[in-house]
């Protein structure tokens, strides 16, 4: 697992504190870089995990570790739900989602609050659907946390995890290896105050377990016909179950 892998290798603060201080230290930046480093290709990515929903069409849906909003937003534009309550641990984000809401007139839609994947404060078999883009590499306990949002998700319901992921051939992998080892962190260092934040951005892709050994996480805990579709050579991949 990759519960040893922390932002700040700090002895004293939990994994969580430090991914809570981290996404409030590059909040302003964070929707930016995104985009930049990726080409814009994330926003492709979204998408496609975002239609991955289109034929249950939920009505209520809870994006996990939502951020500034991005893949919420997403899902209303596509799905057209009643409503999204968007959780996430770092106030900082959830400032910058906020600002998007009122801008877009989305209060009535979206609305988000802080909240701990691992311990989410909602009824047993609440949601239609849960969404997850870029998140569950940065939980304490991955296993919890999955097994909290199978908790909440109503039967026949479904979860979309959206996540890095390692490419397996060549030169995709060693191209891969080669931006996210030396060019992410130089790009961070740039135009973030947090230089140690895209550091920490590919050693924590290196230590989530991808594939079919996220898929057998969620098979565990018990969600049934996981698939992973993997996308843009196997640098991200989109993960679906159902309760």
């Amino acid at each position: 697992m990759n519960e040893n892998i922390t932002p700040y290798q700090s002895e004293t603060a939990t994994k969580k504190d430090q991914v809570a201080t981290m996404f409030n230290n590059i909040s302003g930046t964070y929707d930016f870089l995104n985009h930049f480093m990726s080409l814009g290709i994330d926003i492709i990515w979204r998408k496609k995990a975002i239609r991955e929903l289109r034929s249950l069409k939920p009505r209520v849906m809870l994006d996990v570790a939502t951020g500034t909003g991005d893949f919420a937003f997403e899902a209303i534009k596509i799905l057209q739900p009643e409503k999204i309550i968007g959780v996430d641990i770092s106030e900082g984000m959830l400032d910058v989602a906020r600002k998007k809401i009122h801008e877009r007139n989305l209060e009535h839609i979206f609305s988000v609050q802080t909240g701990d994947s691992e311990g989410l404060h909602f009824q047993d078999n609440h949601f239609d659907a849960i969404t997850v883009a870029f998140g569950v590499r940065n939980y304490e306990n991955l296993e919890k946390g999955l097994a909290d949002m199978f908790r909440v998700l109503k039967p026949g319901g479904k979860i979309v995890v959206l996540e890095f992921s390692k490419p397996r051939q060549f030169p995709i992998k060693q191209a891969y290896n080669f931006y996210f080892k030396y060019i992410t962190p130089l790009l961070g260092r740039l135009f973030s105050k947090d230089a140690r934040a895209y550091s920490y951005l590919p050693e924590s892709v290196a230590a989530f377990p991808d594939g079919e050994a996220f898929t057998r996480l969620l098979d565990k805990v018990g969600f049934k016909s996981t698939k992973e579709r993997r996308l843009t050579f196997g640098i991200s991949a989109i993960y679906t179950g159902i309760k």
